[in-house]
């Protein structure tokens, strides 16, 4: 499974229970809601995306398809701002 990688030019910091991010390489700024910071949190321990799924939806009433689709769209556009890095994952024996 996929995990992503943080920039190392990117730092990031806890305002309120909501995650800022800077990409001090690029001076890219990307502010995250609550949902989008638990994400964040999760995703900096590197864990394969479908782990990072697995949480939320013992953590959020929402259905798996849904939480899906906004994790996979907050990655790219992560992804697209530089912030962020897609890696594919090791193979599961």
């Amino acid at each position: 499974m996929p995990r992503v990688e943080i920039g190392p030019s990117v730092i990031y910091r806890d305002v309120s229970g909501e995650v800022v991010l800077l990409n001090l390489q690029s001076g890219v700024y990307y502010g995250l809601d609550p949902v989008g910071s638990r994400m964040w949190q999760l995703l900096m321990e590197q864990r394969p995306l479908d782990d990072v799924c697995s949480v939320m939806l013992e953590e959020y009433d929402v259905t798996a398809d849904v939480l899906r689709a906004d994790l996979s769209r907050l990655v790219d556009e992560l992804a697209s701002k530089g912030l962020v890095t897609v890696l594919p994952g090791a193979a599961h024996t």
